[in-house]
Protein backbone atom coordinates (compact mmCIF):
# COMPACT_ATOMS: atom_id res chain seq x y z
CA UNK A 1 0.00 0.00 0.00
CA UNK A 2 2.75 2.47 0.98
CA UNK A 3 4.72 1.56 -2.13
CA UNK A 4 1.71 2.19 -4.35
CA UNK A 5 1.07 5.50 -2.57
CA UNK A 6 4.69 6.50 -3.07
CA UNK A 7 4.51 5.65 -6.76
CA UNK A 8 1.33 7.72 -7.11
CA UNK A 9 2.94 10.69 -5.39
CA UNK A 10 6.01 10.44 -7.62
CA UNK A 11 3.87 10.29 -10.76
CA UNK A 12 1.26 12.88 -9.72
CA UNK A 13 1.66 16.19 -11.51
CA UNK A 14 -0.61 19.15 -12.05
CA UNK A 15 -1.38 18.96 -15.80
CA UNK A 16 0.44 21.47 -17.99
CA UNK A 17 -2.11 23.42 -20.08
CA UNK A 18 -2.05 23.18 -23.86
CA UNK A 19 -0.46 26.59 -24.38
CA UNK A 20 1.62 26.49 -21.22
CA UNK A 21 5.08 25.18 -20.47
CA UNK A 22 6.50 22.78 -17.88
CA UNK A 23 9.15 24.38 -15.64
CA UNK A 24 10.82 21.02 -14.94
CA UNK A 25 14.39 20.64 -16.14
CA UNK A 26 14.58 24.33 -17.01
CA UNK A 27 17.18 27.01 -16.32
CA UNK A 28 15.50 30.40 -16.69
CA UNK A 29 16.04 34.15 -16.61
CA UNK A 30 14.75 35.87 -13.46
CA UNK A 31 12.40 38.87 -13.47
CA UNK A 32 14.62 41.94 -13.01
CA UNK A 33 14.20 45.69 -13.07
CA UNK A 34 15.64 47.08 -16.29
CA UNK A 35 17.62 43.89 -16.93
CA UNK A 36 14.46 42.02 -17.87
CA UNK A 37 13.45 44.26 -20.78
CA UNK A 38 12.99 42.79 -24.26
CA UNK A 39 16.58 42.77 -25.65
CA UNK A 40 17.90 41.24 -22.42
CA UNK A 41 15.31 38.46 -22.65
CA UNK A 42 16.16 37.78 -26.28
CA UNK A 43 19.86 37.71 -25.42
CA UNK A 44 19.28 35.15 -22.66
CA UNK A 45 17.28 32.97 -25.04
CA UNK A 46 20.00 33.29 -27.67
CA UNK A 47 22.53 31.87 -25.21
CA UNK A 48 20.37 28.99 -23.99
CA UNK A 49 17.87 30.14 -21.38
CA UNK A 50 14.92 27.75 -21.51
CA UNK A 51 12.40 30.35 -20.37
CA UNK A 52 12.49 34.08 -19.59
CA UNK A 53 10.54 36.06 -17.00
CA UNK A 54 9.70 39.64 -17.91
CA UNK A 55 10.11 42.38 -15.28
CA UNK A 56 7.26 42.62 -12.77
CA UNK A 57 4.48 44.77 -14.22
CA UNK A 58 1.85 46.03 -11.82
CA UNK A 59 -1.80 45.26 -12.62
CA UNK A 60 -2.90 48.93 -12.73
CA UNK A 61 -0.10 49.75 -15.17
CA UNK A 62 -1.46 47.21 -17.65
CA UNK A 63 -5.16 47.90 -17.21
CA UNK A 64 -6.22 50.52 -19.73
CA UNK A 65 -3.36 49.87 -22.15
CA UNK A 66 -3.86 49.58 -25.89
CA UNK A 67 -2.46 46.54 -27.66
CA UNK A 68 -0.87 47.20 -31.04
CA UNK A 69 1.50 45.61 -33.52
CA UNK A 70 4.67 47.53 -34.36
CA UNK A 71 5.48 46.73 -38.02
CA UNK A 72 8.97 48.20 -37.76
CA UNK A 73 10.12 45.90 -34.96
CA UNK A 74 7.54 43.10 -35.45
CA UNK A 75 6.70 43.29 -31.76
CA UNK A 76 3.41 43.42 -29.87
CA UNK A 77 3.23 46.52 -27.68
CA UNK A 78 0.96 47.51 -24.83
CA UNK A 79 0.86 51.29 -24.60
CA UNK A 80 -0.89 54.03 -22.66
CA UNK A 81 -0.79 57.79 -22.34
CA UNK A 82 0.93 59.11 -19.19
CA UNK A 83 -1.38 59.73 -16.24
CA UNK A 84 -0.02 63.25 -15.76
CA UNK A 85 -1.45 64.32 -19.11
CA UNK A 86 1.98 64.51 -20.71
CA UNK A 87 2.40 68.24 -20.22
CA UNK A 88 5.71 69.92 -20.89
CA UNK A 89 6.31 73.67 -20.51
CA UNK A 90 2.55 74.19 -20.19
CA UNK A 91 1.85 72.50 -23.53
CA UNK A 92 0.08 69.15 -23.89
CA UNK A 93 2.37 66.48 -25.31
CA UNK A 94 0.37 63.33 -25.95
CA UNK A 95 3.04 60.69 -26.35
CA UNK A 96 2.20 57.10 -25.49
CA UNK A 97 4.41 55.11 -23.13
CA UNK A 98 5.21 51.49 -23.96
CA UNK A 99 4.38 49.51 -20.82
CA UNK A 100 5.26 46.07 -22.15
CA UNK A 101 6.59 44.56 -25.36
CA UNK A 102 6.60 41.00 -26.66
CA UNK A 103 8.69 39.62 -29.51
CA UNK A 104 7.54 36.57 -31.55
CA UNK A 105 10.91 34.92 -30.83
CA UNK A 106 10.01 34.67 -27.13
CA UNK A 107 6.25 34.10 -27.37
CA UNK A 108 6.24 30.43 -26.31
CA UNK A 109 8.95 30.90 -23.70
CA UNK A 110 7.91 34.13 -21.98
CA UNK A 111 6.41 34.25 -18.49
CA UNK A 112 4.63 37.51 -17.66
CA UNK A 113 5.16 38.45 -14.01
CA UNK A 114 2.45 40.54 -12.42
CA UNK A 115 2.53 42.71 -9.32
CA UNK A 116 -0.85 42.69 -7.62
CA UNK A 117 -2.74 42.59 -4.34
CA UNK A 118 -6.20 42.08 -5.82
CA UNK A 119 -7.70 38.95 -7.44
CA UNK A 120 -9.99 41.06 -9.63
CA UNK A 121 -7.27 43.43 -10.85
CA UNK A 122 -4.85 40.55 -11.37
CA UNK A 123 -7.35 38.76 -13.61
CA UNK A 124 -8.20 41.94 -15.51
CA UNK A 125 -4.54 42.70 -16.23
CA UNK A 126 -3.52 39.11 -16.98
CA UNK A 127 -6.25 38.69 -19.59
CA UNK A 128 -4.65 41.44 -21.65
CA UNK A 129 -1.45 39.46 -22.26
CA UNK A 130 -2.60 35.87 -21.72
CA UNK A 131 -2.88 35.14 -25.43
CA UNK A 132 0.70 36.24 -26.08
CA UNK A 133 2.66 34.49 -23.32
CA UNK A 134 3.32 30.98 -22.01
CA UNK A 135 2.37 31.72 -18.42
CA UNK A 136 1.48 34.25 -15.74
CA UNK A 137 3.59 34.48 -12.58
CA UNK A 138 2.62 36.37 -9.42
CA UNK A 139 5.37 38.32 -7.66
CA UNK A 140 5.16 37.49 -3.96
CA UNK A 141 8.74 38.28 -3.07
CA UNK A 142 9.79 41.83 -3.95
CA UNK A 143 10.95 43.50 -0.69
CA UNK A 144 11.05 47.06 -2.03
CA UNK A 145 8.68 49.62 -0.41
CA UNK A 146 7.08 50.67 -3.72
CA UNK A 147 5.77 47.12 -3.98
CA UNK A 148 5.12 46.16 -0.38
CA UNK A 149 3.46 49.47 0.51
CA UNK A 150 0.68 48.57 -1.90
CA UNK A 151 0.28 45.12 -0.36
CA UNK A 152 2.12 43.52 -3.27
CA UNK A 153 5.38 41.60 -3.52
CA UNK A 154 6.74 40.26 -0.23
CA UNK A 155 3.77 41.77 1.64
CA UNK A 156 1.68 38.93 0.21
CA UNK A 157 3.75 36.45 2.24
CA UNK A 158 2.02 37.90 5.33
CA UNK A 159 -1.43 37.55 3.78
CA UNK A 160 -1.40 33.95 2.54
CA UNK A 161 -5.18 33.74 2.17
CA UNK A 162 -5.16 36.77 -0.14
CA UNK A 163 -2.23 35.38 -2.13
CA UNK A 164 -3.97 32.03 -2.50
CA UNK A 165 -7.16 33.73 -3.66
CA UNK A 166 -5.21 35.69 -6.30
CA UNK A 167 -3.63 32.50 -7.61
CA UNK A 168 -6.91 30.60 -7.61
CA UNK A 169 -8.66 33.42 -9.48
CA UNK A 170 -5.90 33.49 -12.09
CA UNK A 171 -6.01 29.70 -12.49
CA UNK A 172 -9.78 29.62 -12.96
CA UNK A 173 -10.34 32.82 -14.95
CA UNK A 174 -7.12 33.07 -16.96
CA UNK A 175 -5.20 29.80 -16.91
CA UNK A 176 -8.15 27.56 -17.74
CA UNK A 177 -9.58 29.98 -20.30
CA UNK A 178 -6.37 30.69 -22.22
CA UNK A 179 -4.83 27.28 -21.46
CA UNK A 180 -1.64 28.65 -19.93
CA UNK A 181 0.05 27.96 -16.60
CA UNK A 182 -0.13 30.11 -13.48
CA UNK A 183 2.80 30.21 -11.05
CA UNK A 184 4.16 32.19 -8.11
CA UNK A 185 7.55 33.41 -6.89
CA UNK A 186 8.11 33.67 -3.15
CA UNK A 187 10.82 34.17 -0.54
CA UNK A 188 11.62 32.10 2.51
CA UNK A 189 9.74 32.74 5.75
CA UNK A 190 11.53 32.81 9.09
CA UNK A 191 10.97 29.18 10.02
CA UNK A 192 10.71 25.96 8.00
CA UNK A 193 7.25 25.31 9.47
CA UNK A 194 5.94 28.68 8.26
CA UNK A 195 7.45 28.18 4.81
CA UNK A 196 6.08 24.65 4.51
CA UNK A 197 2.58 25.77 5.47
CA UNK A 198 2.67 28.59 2.91
CA UNK A 199 4.06 26.45 0.09
CA UNK A 200 1.50 23.70 0.66
CA UNK A 201 -1.33 26.24 0.67
CA UNK A 202 -0.16 27.84 -2.57
CA UNK A 203 0.40 24.51 -4.29
CA UNK A 204 -3.23 23.60 -3.70
CA UNK A 205 -4.55 26.55 -5.74
CA UNK A 206 -3.98 24.86 -9.10
CA UNK A 207 -0.64 26.50 -10.00
CA UNK A 208 1.81 24.58 -12.17
CA UNK A 209 5.00 26.08 -10.74
CA UNK A 210 6.58 27.75 -7.70
CA UNK A 211 9.92 29.55 -7.57
CA UNK A 212 11.60 30.16 -4.24
CA UNK A 213 14.19 32.87 -3.77
CA UNK A 214 16.45 31.42 -1.08
CA UNK A 215 16.52 34.56 1.02
CA UNK A 216 14.11 35.99 3.56
CA UNK A 217 12.39 39.32 2.96
CA UNK A 218 14.89 41.44 5.01
CA UNK A 219 17.88 39.91 3.20
CA UNK A 220 19.59 41.72 0.34
CA UNK A 221 21.40 40.34 -2.74
CA UNK A 222 24.84 40.84 -1.17
CA UNK A 223 23.91 38.40 1.58
CA UNK A 224 24.58 34.76 0.78
CA UNK A 225 21.52 32.71 -0.19
CA UNK A 226 20.38 30.16 2.39
CA UNK A 227 19.27 26.74 1.18
CA UNK A 228 18.47 24.86 4.37
CA UNK A 229 14.73 24.91 3.60
CA UNK A 230 15.06 24.16 -0.10
CA UNK A 231 14.94 20.37 0.09
CA UNK A 232 11.75 20.52 2.15
CA UNK A 233 10.14 22.97 -0.29
CA UNK A 234 11.01 20.69 -3.20
CA UNK A 235 9.45 17.74 -1.40
CA UNK A 236 6.21 19.60 -0.71
CA UNK A 237 5.98 20.72 -4.34
CA UNK A 238 6.60 17.15 -5.50
CA UNK A 239 3.85 15.83 -3.25
CA UNK A 240 1.45 18.41 -4.69
CA UNK A 241 2.54 17.84 -8.30
CA UNK A 242 3.92 21.37 -8.73
CA UNK A 243 7.25 22.16 -10.41
CA UNK A 244 9.79 23.93 -8.16
CA UNK A 245 12.54 26.29 -9.28
CA UNK A 246 15.28 27.69 -7.05
CA UNK A 247 16.68 31.25 -7.18
CA UNK A 248 19.51 32.95 -5.30
CA UNK A 249 23.27 32.84 -6.05
CA UNK A 250 22.78 30.66 -9.13
CA UNK A 251 25.65 31.55 -11.43
CA UNK A 252 25.34 29.38 -14.55
CA UNK A 253 23.43 26.54 -16.23
CA UNK A 254 25.69 23.74 -15.03
CA UNK A 255 25.55 24.92 -11.42
CA UNK A 256 21.78 25.38 -11.60
CA UNK A 257 21.23 21.79 -12.69
CA UNK A 258 23.71 20.46 -10.11
CA UNK A 259 21.99 22.36 -7.29
CA UNK A 260 18.57 21.24 -8.50
CA UNK A 261 19.70 17.63 -8.33
CA UNK A 262 21.34 18.09 -4.93
CA UNK A 263 18.29 19.69 -3.32
CA UNK A 264 15.59 17.76 -5.13
CA UNK A 265 14.02 20.66 -7.04
CA UNK A 266 13.20 20.90 -10.73
CA UNK A 267 15.40 23.68 -12.09
CA UNK A 268 17.06 27.01 -11.47
CA UNK A 269 16.55 30.73 -12.04
CA UNK A 270 19.50 33.05 -12.77
CA UNK A 271 19.45 36.77 -11.98
CA UNK A 272 22.66 38.75 -11.26
CA UNK A 273 24.99 36.49 -13.25
CA UNK A 274 22.80 36.90 -16.34
CA UNK A 275 22.78 40.66 -15.89
CA UNK A 276 26.57 40.80 -16.19
CA UNK A 277 27.00 38.12 -18.87
CA UNK A 278 24.01 36.37 -20.44
CA UNK A 279 26.18 33.62 -21.89
CA UNK A 280 26.03 32.08 -18.39
CA UNK A 281 23.20 29.98 -19.86
CA UNK A 282 25.75 28.10 -21.96
CA UNK A 283 27.13 24.84 -20.55
CA UNK A 284 30.85 24.25 -20.09
CA UNK A 285 30.54 21.68 -22.85
CA UNK A 286 29.35 24.50 -25.12
CA UNK A 287 32.29 26.65 -24.08
CA UNK A 288 30.90 28.41 -21.03
CA UNK A 289 31.10 32.19 -20.70
CA UNK A 290 31.88 34.16 -23.83
CA UNK A 291 34.11 37.27 -23.88
CA UNK A 292 32.20 40.41 -22.90
CA UNK A 293 32.95 41.99 -26.28
CA UNK A 294 31.02 39.25 -28.09
CA UNK A 295 28.09 39.44 -25.66
CA UNK A 296 27.92 43.24 -25.95
CA UNK A 297 27.93 43.07 -29.75
CA UNK A 298 25.00 40.65 -29.71
CA UNK A 299 23.14 42.71 -27.13
CA UNK A 300 23.49 45.98 -29.04
CA UNK A 301 22.35 44.28 -32.23
CA UNK A 302 19.20 42.98 -30.52
CA UNK A 303 18.55 46.33 -28.84
CA UNK A 304 18.71 48.05 -32.22
CA UNK A 305 16.49 45.45 -33.90
CA UNK A 306 13.69 46.07 -31.39
CA UNK A 307 14.45 49.80 -31.03
CA UNK A 308 14.95 49.53 -27.31
CA UNK A 309 14.87 52.75 -25.33
CA UNK A 310 18.35 54.21 -25.25
CA UNK A 311 18.32 54.79 -21.48
CA UNK A 312 17.72 51.12 -20.84
CA UNK A 313 20.33 50.01 -23.38
CA UNK A 314 22.91 52.31 -21.85
CA UNK A 315 22.17 50.94 -18.38
CA UNK A 316 22.64 47.34 -19.57
CA UNK A 317 25.88 48.21 -21.32
CA UNK A 318 27.07 49.44 -17.95
CA UNK A 319 26.39 45.98 -16.55
CA UNK A 320 27.82 43.98 -19.47
CA UNK A 321 31.04 45.97 -19.93
CA UNK A 322 33.60 45.37 -17.14
CA UNK A 323 34.34 48.48 -15.11
CA UNK A 324 38.07 48.10 -15.78
CA UNK A 325 37.61 48.06 -19.57
CA UNK A 326 39.04 51.14 -21.31
CA UNK A 327 35.75 51.87 -23.07
CA UNK A 328 33.61 51.67 -19.93
CA UNK A 329 33.68 55.35 -18.97
CA UNK A 330 33.31 56.48 -22.58
CA UNK A 331 30.23 54.32 -23.15
CA UNK A 332 28.83 55.52 -19.82
CA UNK A 333 29.05 59.07 -21.12
CA UNK A 334 27.65 58.33 -24.58
CA UNK A 335 24.45 60.06 -25.67
CA UNK A 336 23.22 57.85 -28.52
CA UNK A 337 23.40 54.46 -30.17
CA UNK A 338 25.67 55.76 -32.91
CA UNK A 339 28.10 57.23 -30.42
CA UNK A 340 28.17 54.00 -28.40
CA UNK A 341 28.82 51.69 -31.36
CA UNK A 342 31.60 54.00 -32.55
CA UNK A 343 33.24 53.85 -29.14
CA UNK A 344 32.87 50.05 -29.17
CA UNK A 345 34.06 49.91 -32.80
CA UNK A 346 31.10 47.79 -33.87
CA UNK A 347 31.33 48.93 -37.48
CA UNK A 348 28.66 46.60 -38.90
CA UNK A 349 26.04 48.42 -36.77
CA UNK A 350 27.00 52.05 -37.56
CA UNK A 351 24.26 52.63 -40.14
CA UNK A 352 21.55 50.82 -38.19
CA UNK A 353 22.47 52.76 -35.04
CA UNK A 354 22.14 56.05 -36.94
CA UNK A 355 18.72 55.02 -38.30
CA UNK A 356 17.43 53.96 -34.88
CA UNK A 357 18.67 57.18 -33.28
CA UNK A 358 16.64 59.12 -35.82
CA UNK A 359 13.50 56.99 -35.37
CA UNK A 360 13.69 57.32 -31.59
CA UNK A 361 14.20 61.07 -31.88
CA UNK A 362 17.59 61.00 -30.17
CA UNK A 363 19.37 62.84 -32.97
CA UNK A 364 16.69 65.55 -33.22
CA UNK A 365 16.63 66.01 -29.45
CA UNK A 366 20.37 66.57 -29.30
CA UNK A 367 20.22 69.03 -32.20
CA UNK A 368 17.44 70.97 -30.47
CA UNK A 369 19.42 71.06 -27.23
CA UNK A 370 22.48 72.28 -29.08
CA UNK A 371 20.45 75.12 -30.61
CA UNK A 372 18.99 76.09 -27.24
CA UNK A 373 22.41 76.14 -25.61
CA UNK A 374 23.45 79.11 -27.80
CA UNK A 375 26.75 77.58 -28.66
CA UNK A 376 27.46 76.03 -25.28
CA UNK A 377 29.42 72.78 -25.49
CA UNK A 378 27.62 71.36 -22.46
CA UNK A 379 24.59 69.29 -23.43
CA UNK A 380 22.70 67.49 -20.74
CA UNK A 381 21.49 63.99 -21.52
CA UNK A 382 17.79 63.58 -22.19
CA UNK A 383 16.02 62.66 -18.94
CA UNK A 384 14.71 59.14 -19.46
CA UNK A 385 13.76 58.25 -15.91
CA UNK A 386 13.90 54.71 -14.62
CA UNK A 387 13.45 52.28 -17.48
CA UNK A 388 10.09 50.60 -17.43
CA UNK A 389 9.00 52.49 -14.32
CA UNK A 390 5.70 54.32 -14.60
CA UNK A 391 3.61 56.45 -12.26
CA UNK A 392 -0.09 55.80 -12.06
CA UNK A 393 -1.72 58.49 -9.96
CA UNK A 394 -0.22 58.30 -6.49
CA UNK A 395 0.51 54.61 -6.70
CA UNK A 396 3.96 53.67 -7.92
CA UNK A 397 3.67 51.08 -10.66
CA UNK A 398 6.10 49.47 -13.04
CA UNK A 399 8.84 46.94 -12.57
CA UNK A 400 10.66 45.54 -9.57
CA UNK A 401 14.08 44.18 -8.75
CA UNK A 402 14.70 40.45 -8.96
CA UNK A 403 12.72 38.96 -6.10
Amino acid sequence: MLRRLGAFMAAHRVPIPQNGVDYRGKVVLAPMVRSGELPSRLLALRYGADLVWGPETVDKAMIGTTKRFNPTTSTVEFTRFPSNGGKSNGQSVQKESVIYRIDPREHSRLIFQIGTSSPALAVQAAKLVAGDVAGIDVNAGCPKPFSTSGGMGAALLRTPDLLASILQALVEEVGEVYKIGISVKIRLLETPAETESLVRKLCQTGIIGLTVHCRTTPMRPRQRAIREQLRMIGQVCREEGVACLMNGDVENRDQALELAKEYGVDGGMIATAAESNSSCFRTQEQGGLLPWTEVVHEYVKLALEVENRWGNTKFLLGQLIPGKAKVYSKVSGSKSYREAVEILKIEDLYDLAQDVDERLGITKWRQDQASMSNGSSIIKEKPLGIEGHHLFGKRDVGVAMAV
